[in-house]
C-alpha cells in the first residue's frame, strides 16, 4: 500500500468513526434504516411514474425512461464492474471493527466500494435536478438533499465507509448529469406547455 492510499484509508476510517460511532442518536437510529430502504421511496417512484406522463405526455414517458436508465447504468457500473474488481470489505463484515460497528440493518453481503445506493440515488437525483430544474428553479436542491440523506444513512447504519458513498455519489452524479443534459437537449421540459 502506498502512502497516499494509506492516508486515504486512514482518513476514511476517521470520518467513519465520527459519522457511525461518535455521532449517534436514538432518533437517527430509528430513522436511518428507513431512509436507506428502497421500499421507503417506492411511493415517490410511483408518483413520478404517474405525474410525469400525466403532465408532460410523451416527454413525460421519455423522462421516466431516462430516470430508469440512470438507475440501470449507475447500478451496473458500480455493482457489476467496480465492486467485483476492487473488492473492498464492508465495515460490518470487517472483523477488525466488529467491536465498533453498530449495525442497524441486516448484514450486507458483497463488496463495499463504491456504494450502489449512493450511485443510484445521485444518478436519479442529478437527473431530476437537471431536467425538472429547467421548469422549477427552486426544485434542484431537493433531489440532491434526498441523495445525500440516503448516502449518509448507508454510513450511519454500518454497511458503508464514507469513501464508498463519496465515490458512488460522484459516479452517480456524472451519470445523472450526462443523461439529464442529453434529455434536455432533445426533449426539454421547459418548452412543454
Amino acid at each position: 500500500m502506498n502512502g497516499l492510499e494509506a492516508w486515504l484509508i486512514g482518513l476514511d476510517f476517521q470520518l467513519w468513526h465520527y459519522l457511525h460511532v461518535l455521532w449517534r442518536s436514538p432518533v437517527l437510529d430509528a430513522l436511518m434504516p428507513f431512509a436507506r430502504n428502497q421500499f421507503t421511496w417506492a411511493p415517490l417512484y410511483l408518483f413520478l411514474l404517474v405525474f410525469m406522463p400525466w403532465n408532460f405526455g410523451k416527454r413525460g414517458w421519455l423522462w421516466c425512461l431516462g430516470f430508469f436508465l440512470c438507475f440501470v447504468v449507475a447500478d451496473s457500473v458500480c455493482g457489476s464492474v467496480l465492486k467485483p474488481w476492487i473488492q473492498r470489505v464492508r465495515p460490518c463484515n470487517d472483523p477488525r471493527f466488529s467491536g465498533l460497528v453498530h449495525l442497524l440493518v441486516p448484514r450486507s453481503s458483497g463488496w463495499s466500494f463504491p456504494s450502489n445506493h449512493a450511485a443510484n440515488h445521485f444518478a436519479l437525483g442529478s437527473f431530476m435536478a437537471i431536467t425538472l430544474g429547467v421548469r422549477l428553479r427552486w426544485f434542484w436542491p431537493l433531489p440532491i438533499a434526498w441523495a445525500l440523506l440516503v448516502s449518509y444513512a448507508q454510513v450511519y447504519v454500518g454497511v458503508h465507509w464514507p469513501g464508498d458513498v463519496i465515490v458512488g455519489g460522484i459516479i452517480g452524479s456524472a451519470i445523472g448529469l450526462l443523461m439529464g443534459t442529453l434529455f434536455n437537449q432533445k426533449w426539454s421540459l421547459a418548452t412543454v406547455r
